[in-house]
This record gives structure tokens, sequence and C-alpha cells, in this order.
């Protein structure tokens, strides 16, 4: 029972950045900007974080650092989609490119140098509840974060105004705009809210998973992520069983692999359920069967 447990543990636990930044994607998307540059806002997230983490000695600031760095990238996708009206594919294909190279340049010498890490916290006295409590209640602080905001951002999207305005900004921004909501503003604040959870779950990887700073370590999750928010349906809580079905992927491939599984097999079978997600979404009448934001991937140029 006890080796059950940990292994769903560390399923939660692996699937956390993903929902994290499934989280932060969806909270950009939903206010019709679409983007592809997730990967490189993690990456960049993730070596900010363990620099700050390595200068500093306390992870904390490391995590606060990487917040920022997701919001500063991803309001650069921002100036360019919303004041500048820009190609959205274009601008978030070069940020990812951007972030990948200027991350292995920042991380190249602090390869293989080992931080202070953030490490499992029990919560008390929840953690004392059979089965339960050791899954849920005794792992690290950022899965108990990424419980919280999925409550958080469902309450806020489905039954509250501001859910409303963002929902409307995404599917009809002139309707939007005629009844006095600021369309820019509503779509810069879902761009710095979904910078600094994107680059937050970059911060995880490299101060909480593994933890260290590999060149390319989020290796392809911010595409993921960018799949799993359509396969999502662009719905937070819809993003947990993505999330942690994709983590349990990971972790299976290393407890299966002394049965004769190939690894290499369970390690590409999220990329390639990723290429076909965006490959079908791609289709505009994909698009609005799953839910998606009307306007998603449209400039929105403001009548005079």
């Amino acid at each position: 029972m006890n080796e059950w447990i940990s292994i769903i543990r560390t399923i939660i636990e692996a699937g956390t950045p993903l929902l994290i930044g499934t989280l932060g994607q969806i909270a950009i998307e939903r206010t019709g900007i679409l983007n592809l540059g997730a990967e490189g806002i993690m990456i960049m997230g993730a070596v900010t974080g363990f620099a700050f983490a390595r200068i500093t000695g306390n992870p904390w600031i490391g995590l606060v650092a990487a917040i920022l760095i997701g919001i500063f990238f991803a309001l650069i996708h921002g100036v360019i989609s919303i004041s500048f009206n820009g190609n959205q594919t274009i601008s978030g294909l070069a940020l990812t490119m951007f972030g990948i190279g200027l991350s292995g340049l920042i991380g190249r010498n602090y390869i293989g140098i080992p931080v202070k890490h953030i490490p499992r916290i029990p919560l008390f006295p929840l953690d004392k509840i059979p089965i339960l409590g050791q899954i849920l209640f005794n792992t690290n602080p950022l899965v108990y974060l990424s419980f919280l905001l999925v409550l958080i951002y469902w309450f806020i999207l489905y039954k509250t105004k501001i859910g409303i305005i963002v929902r409307a900004v995404g599917d009809s921004p002139e309707t939007a705009e005629s009844m006095g909501i600021s369309v820019t503003k509503v779509k810069y604040l879902g761009t710095i809210i979904g910078g600094a959870l994107i680059g937050l779950s970059g911060a995880y990887l490299s101060l909480i998973y593994i933890p260290a700073w590999i060149e390319g370590m989020t290796a392809g999750r911010g595409w993921i992520i960018v799949s799993l928010t359509v396969f999502a349906m662009w719905d937070p809580i819809y993003a947990v069983f993505g999330s942690y079905l994709f983590g349990g992927v990971e972790v299976m491939q290393y407890i299966l692999q002394p049965y004769g599984i190939p690894p290499a097999f369970l390690s590409m079978s999220p990329y390639i359920v990723t290429i076909l997600v965006l490959c079908i979404a791609s289709r505009e009448s994909i698009k609005k069967r799953l839910g998606a934001p009307k306007t998603l991937g449209k400039p929105y140029i403001r009548e005079k």
C-alpha cells in the first residue's frame, strides 16, 4: 500500500508543473490571445528561479524571480499581440526560440551546481488522514497552491462577474467594448496572470521536481501545456485530469521499465498526443466544438 501511495503522490507532483502552466495558458487564451511562447516562458522561469535561489540561498526568492520573468516575457508577447496587433503565432514561436536560447546562455554556469530546494511540507493534521492524507497533504507547497488555484480560477471564471467579462472579451471583444469594458486592460491582465503562472511552473522543475539546472530541462513541457489547454477545453477543472494523466505517463516509464516495456515508447507518447491534439485543434470547426474562445489568435482592432 505504501508503494502505491508513493506512486500516486509522485504522479501528482510530476503533473503539477503542467497543471500550473496550463492554468496560466488558460488565463491568457481565455482573453483571445494565442500563446505559443509557453515553452520559452517556462524555461526562462526555470533558469531564473534556479539562478536567484543559488545566488541568494533562498528558493522562495527564486520562485518570486521566476514569476517576475514569466510576466516580463509574457508581456513581450502581449505588447506585440495586443498593442501592435501583430501575428500571434509568429510572436509566440519567436518567444519560445528566444527563451530557449537565452536560458542556455544564462544557465551554462549553473550546470551540475546544487541548490537549496523546497522540501515536502506535511499539512498537519490533514496529513494524518488514512491514505488520502499521505497522497494529498504530505507533499510540496506548490502542489497545495495548484489545488487552490484550480478552485479559485474555476469559481472566478464561472461564478463571478469577472469571469463573464473575461469570457466576453475572448468571444466578442466588440460587444464587451460596447458595454464599457476595456478589452485591452482585460487582455493584458490575462497575459500578466498567465505569464506569472507559466514562469512559476518552470521554477517548480528546477527548485522542487528535480532540483537542478539542466539545459533544455523543460523538454517540451511548454508544448504539452499548449495541447493540455485544448485537451481541457479551456476549463481549469478538466486541466487537472489532463495534467495528472500526462504526469502519470512520465512516472510510469520508470516503473514499467523492469517489465520489458521500452521507456522510449512511454516517454515519447505525451509528445505524440501533443502533436495530434494541436493538429486536430487547428481546424476551426473543432475549436468551436471544444469551446475555444471565438477570437483566439485574432487581433482585436478597435473601431474608431
